[in-house]
C-alpha cells in the first residue's frame, strides 16, 4: 500500500477556514503535518461585519491536536488583505506552499433587480480575492521552484444557476483564473486546479433541500488534499466533489462544421445540427489544442 499523504514542512494557506469547507481543509492539512494560516474575516454569509473568533477557535482545535496553525483575521477582498495574509505565512512559518482560495459570501438575487452592491463584494470576494491571496504567494512559489494553488469555483458557475449571477460570473472567472496560472507556474513546479464542491454550509445549507444531509463539507476536503500534495501532477483541471464522489468537469470542443470562405448565415442554420454534435468531440487542454484542430480542418477543406 502507498503511504500516507504527508505535509511535514509544508505551510498552508486556507482563506474563509473559520467554518464550513476551509474548517475542514485547515484541520485536515494540520492533521497531516502542514502548519497552516487560518483565514477568515469572520463575517456574515453576506460578507457584512467581521470577527476573529472563527479562526482563532479553529486554531485552538489545530493546537489541540499538536498542529500548528496561525490566526489571520484580514479581508481577501482587497490587495492589502491578501499582501497581509500571505505576510503572516512568511513572518510566522517561514514559507508558504500552498494556497486554498476558499473565502466566499453570498448576495442572490435575479438579475433583473442586480445592484452593485449585490455585484461588486461578490466579485471582490471570489475572484479578486483569489487574485489579491494568490499574487503575493506566486513570487515566493516561483522562487522555491514549488507552489500548489486550489480555487474554489462552482456549478453555479460552470453550468449556470437562477438568480446567482453575480456569483456564477465569480466562480467562472476563476476557472479561467486556473488555467492560465496553471500554464505560467508549469516550468516552476506550480501546479493549479479548481475545485467545483456541493457541500452543506451556511451558506448552502437552505438551497440544497433534501440532499443536504448527505453533502458533508468533509467529503469535499480529500481531493483538495490529494490536489495540494507534491506527488499529484495535475494542472489546470476543475473537479466536482459531493457526498464522497469525485468528479472532472471538462471543456469540450464539437468537430462542428467547415465551410471556409463560403459560411453564411443561412449555412450556419442549415448545419445547426452538425456544429451541436457532439459526436468526436476535442476536450482541448488549452488554445493551442484548439488551433491544431482549426488548422487540420483547414487543411482538410483545401
Amino acid at each position: 500500500m502507498a503511504a500516507d499523504l504527508g505535509f511535514d514542512g509544508k505551510v498552508a494557506v486556507i482563506t474563509g477556514a473559520g467554518g464550513g469547507l476551509g474548517r475542514e481543509h485547515a484541520l485536515e492539512f494540520a492533521r497531516r503535518g502542514a502548519r497552516v494560516v487560518v483565514n477568515d474575516l469572520g463575517g456574515s454569509v453576506d460578507g457584512s461585519g467581521g470577527s476573529k473568533g472563527p479562526a482563532e477557535e479553529v486554531v485552538s482545535e489545530i493546537e489541540a491536536m499538536g498542529g500548528e496553525a496561525l490566526a489571520d483575521g484580514n479581508s481577501v477582498a482587497t490587495e492589502a488583505g491578501g499582501e497581509a495574509i500571505i505576510k503572516s505565512a512568511i513572518d510566522n512559518f517561514g514559507r508558504v506552499d500552498i494556497v486554498v482560495n476558499n473565502a466566499g459570501i453570498l448576495r442572490d438575487k435575479t438579475f433583473h433587480n442586480m445592484t452593485d452592491e449585490l455585484l461588486t463584494p461578490v466579485i471582490d470576494v471570489h475572484l479578486k480575492g483569489a487574485f489579491y491571496v494568490t499574487k503575493p504567494a506566486w513570487l515566493h512559489f516561483r522562487e522555491q521552484g514549488y507552489g500548489r494553488v486550489i480555487n474554489t469555483s462552482s456549478s453555479s458557475g460552470l453550468l449556470g444557476n437562477f438568480g446567482q449571477a453575480n456569483y456564477a460570473a465569480a466562480k467562472m472567472g476563476l476557472v479561467g483564473f486556473t488555467r492560465v496560472l496553471a500554464a505560467e507556474g508549469a516550468k516552476y513546479n506550480i501546479n493549479v486546479n479548481a475545485i467545483a464542491p456541493v457541500a452543506k454550509t451556511r451558506m448552502t445549507e437552505d438551497l440544497l433541500g433534501a440532499m443536504a444531509d448527505q453533502l458533508d463539507p468533509k467529503l469535499v476536503t480529500p481531493l483538495v488534499i490529494w490536489l495540494a500534495h507534491e506527488s499529484n501532477t495535475t494542472t489546470s483541471s476543475v473537479y466536482s466533489a459531493a457526498g464522497g464522489i469525485i468528479s472532472r468537469f471538462f471543456i469540450g470542443l464539437t468537430q462542428g462544421m467547415n465551410l471556409g470562405a463560403g459560411l453564411t448565415a443561412e449555412s450556419v442554420r442549415d448545419g445547426w445540427d452538425d456544429i451541436n454534435s457532439e459526436d468526436g468531440y476535442l476536450v482541448p487542454s488549452g488554445p493551442a489544442d484548439e488551433f491544431g484542430k482549426l488548422l487540420k480542418q483547414f487543411e482538410a477543406g483545401q
